[in-house]
């Protein structure tokens, strides 16, 4: 299978069962991340951003004003971003699904897709993706932010919803790459701030660049399809949909190896903040560079390593509630944090990106020392989280925001995507939150 079957011949009766049912919980994680970040400041920027400067017909994400469809696509997938809680894919070093699903959201709705098309687009875009990263990460001198490779990911998922021919498509993609953002990653984890990993930016890019196509405006060819065919000859073969992470945690994937090994000794020995006198954590490199211990914004807390990991100490959890803004200033977990020493490790940085290693260091008030295993996140591909985990999840994030009533008709209407209209999904999705 060629990236250009992927997108127009792929099947949804030749896709095995649980790659489907992988892609609903996806979409739905996607979705009740969008609802807990559609309260941050940067949602609520970029929404009124879209609404005023990209006119159109498209209904926002939890807003209901409207947009063209890629000022929507830049809006949910900031919105998204804005709560650093959605899926990612490791060699990625990002996320597939953040650029991806608004561009689906919008097109899907302005074509007047099925639900059927939208699982379909879901997969092909995560297969497509996910190689798409691997071969930018390979043949690129700088590690760029997920809407780079996410455009170009976007693109083909439009090109499926537009029905773009052959000649079209590869332009689309062409048009993508050329354009889409290549925002530099490790700049904004020095530097946390609202730029975020490009995944509005990248969405929108990709909208963009597969209407372009089929406007007849003409792109390069995509040289991280093109000519990096290594990366693309399993197609249909291996299914990169079942390699998904999920985050129990709204912060960078990251930081979450340190959050599980110091929760990890909390749990064992049973010791309260109180207790702690020193706070160490050996991880790889760019774990190491998430270094800010005194957050001023939730987008410093979630590009910290030491934050949420005494979040995590203080609470026994890191929940969105925990690291927004008015959460910011509470002392102890102020105390934790700036005593935190972060150390690079060899071993961590052996395995980076294929696993992200921790291991803590905690010294008690008592004399002593407690040393974790080396820990990774939770929910990686290899100790996957559970369906019931993901919906669990998707109900903590959205009830709150949505009201259970209208959470539960979003549940439904994903787990029969397949078998709906996509007016039963969106619906729900292209309206304002129950707390405006």
């Amino acid at each position: 299978m060629t990236p250009m079957d992927l997108i127009h011949k792929l099947n949804l009766n030749d896709i095995p069962d649980a790659v489907k049912e992988q892609a609903k919980l996806s979409i739905l994680d996607l979705i009740g991340i969008g609802a807990g970040g559609a309260g941050t400041r940067l949602s609520a920027i970029i929404r009124e951003h879209a609404a005023q400067e990209f006119g159109g017909t498209i209904p926002m994400l939890f807003d209901g004003r409207t947009a063209s469809a890629q000022g929507a696509a830049l809006a949910a997938g900031m919105t998204i971003d804005s709560l650093d809680g959605h899926d990612g894919f490791n060699m990625a070093k990002g996320h597939i699904g953040a650029p991806l699903f608004p561009a689906i959201l919008a097109l899907g709705y302005e074509q007047q897709i099925s639900g059927r098309e939208v699982l379909l687009a879901t997969i092909l875009g995560y297969e497509f993706g996910a190689r798409a990263a691997m071969a930018q990460h390979a043949t690129a001198p700088d590690y760029h932010t997920s809407g780079s490779w996410g455009a170009v990911t976007a693109a083909a998922a439009g090109a499926y919803i537009l029905q773009l021919d052959t000649d079209q498509t590869r332009h689309a993609l062409g048009i993508a790459e050329y354009h889409g953002p290549r925002s530099q990653m490790m700049r904004c984890i020095d530097h946390p701030t609202m730029l975020k990993d490009g995944a509005g930016w990248g969405s929108m890019a990709g909208v963009s660049a597969a209407k372009l196509a089929q406007a007849g405006f003409t792109g390069a060819p995509a040289l991280i399809v093109e000519e990096a065919p290594e990366f693309w000859q399993d197609l249909g073969e291996r299914w990169y949909m079942l390699e998904q992470y999920y985050k129990p945690y709204p912060v960078c994937r990251w930081a979450q190896a340190p959050i599980e090994a110091a929760l990890d000794l909390q749990r064992t020995h049973g010791f309260t903040h109180h207790d702690v006198t020193g706070l160490e954590i050996e991880t790889f490199h760019e774990a190491i560079r998430l270094a800010t211990s005194a957050p001023d914004t939730t987008e410093q807390a979630q590009y910290s390593t030491s934050f949420p990991v005494a979040v995590a100490l203080v609470h026994g959890d890191v929940t969105p509630a925990s690291i927004a803004d008015d959460a910011l200033g509470d002392p102890d977990v102020m105390r934790l944090s700036q005593m935190l020493v972060m150390r690079e490790q060899d071993h961590a940085n052996a395995h980076f990106p294929t696993r992200r290693y921790a291991r803590a260091k905690i010294t008690l008030r008592d004399g002593r020392v407690l040393e974790s295993d080396w820990m990774e996140p939770k929910w990686d591909h290899r100790t996957p989280a559970t369906a019931g985990e993901l919906t669990n999840k998707f109900r903590a994030l959205a009830h709150p925001v949505l009201g259970p009533d209208r959470a539960t008709r979003i549940e439904t209407a994903v787990d029969g995507l397949e078998h709906i209209e996509l007016s039963e999904l969106t619906n729900q999705l292209l309206k304002p939150t129950d707390q405006h």
